[in-house]
């Protein structure tokens, strides 16, 4: 199933997402997360794609397969292009339709430092056109609400953005954002540039501080006071910033979806604990 085939029916489109283990764990830990979040019931789970130039890494097609097989919730698997060739591009895309997997989230991918980017794909639109003329394919992109850290303002990323959906992108998720605000001027903005397809929100519950501060760097998301003072009140408790964490999630969510947000794509983190704790407390604001 496409995963277009879940928007347009007049509700929010609820899904996850998941990362394979380190190379230092077994593989096994990401499918007893699987086992707990399943019956959350997710309208679909995107899985994450390692860092590196290792074509040969199936893990991501390997847990999407078992996502689609064994569990039956629709999978969308990360590809990234900026340490590939098209000739390993080819390789990835066969194997992902061997195994029967119809939805790619398109990305261009972090550069690692330690390994030489390939000259062939320099942005994810380019390998979303890529993607568009060698496949059946549903294609998903990336969006950013407070632009993307190497774009030199939002309306310049929302440019870029545009690209993508021009190139075949069929549908967006955003990174994570905790001031709803700029979602929604994210959202006006876009609509306005003509990008017309479904948008979800992407939230990410911080259960923390090393958390916040690693992701901040990675992705520079604002902190508004009231999140800072929460930070600032509990991270010396683990539970009550855990707890602290999850309400705040929940808070934006309800907020979310009360101004018709298209969907809610939720970074767990591997953690079927606070996923579940999540999807228990907005099930019935879903539904509505």
């Amino acid at each position: 199933m496409r995963i277009s085939s879940l928007f347009g029916k007049n509700k929010v489109v609820f899904s996850f997402e998941v990362f394979p283990p380190k190379k230092t764990s077994p593989i096994d830990t990401i499918y007893k997360t699987l086992d707990d979040l399943k019956d959350l019931k997710p309208d679909f789970i995107s899985v994450t794609y390692g860092a590196g130039g290792n074509a040969a890494d199936t893990s991501t097609c390997d847990i999407a397969s078992t996502i689609q097989s064994k569990y039956g919730i629709i999978p969308l698997a990360h590809l990234t292009c900026v340490n590939y060739t098209s000739k390993e591009i080819d390789q990835i895309l066969d194997l992902l339709k061997n195994n029967g997997i119809k939805n790619i989230l398109a990305l261009r991918g972090d550069r690692n430092p330690n390994i030489p980017p390939k000259k062939e794909f320099s942005y994810a639109s380019e390998l979303i056109h890529y993607i568009k003329e060698r496949g059946d394919f549903y294609i998903s992109a990336a969006c950013y609400p407070e632009g993307h850290v190497d774009a030199e303002n939002l309306d310049q990323d929302i440019m870029y953005l545009k690209k993508k959906v021009e190139a075949g992108a069929q549908h967006l998720i955003s990174q994570l954002f905790f001031d709803n605000s700029y979602f929604y001027n994210f959202l006006e903005k876009a609509r306005e540039a003509g990008i017309d397809v479904p948008i979800q929100a992407g939230i990410m519950p911080v259960i923390n501080k090393a958390q916040i501060e690693r992701m901040v760097t990675l992705c520079g998301a604002s902190l508004p006071p009231k999140f800072t003072k929460m930070m600032q009140r509990f991270e010396h408790s683990p539970e009550a910033i855990r707890e602290a964490g999850i309400a705040y999630a929940v808070d934006q969510i309800v907020d979310l979806v009360s101004h018709g947000v298209d969907g809610i794509h939720l970074y767990t983190m591997n953690n079927p604990y606070v996923a579940r704790r999540i999807s228990e407390s907005i099930k019935d604001i879903i539904k509505a």
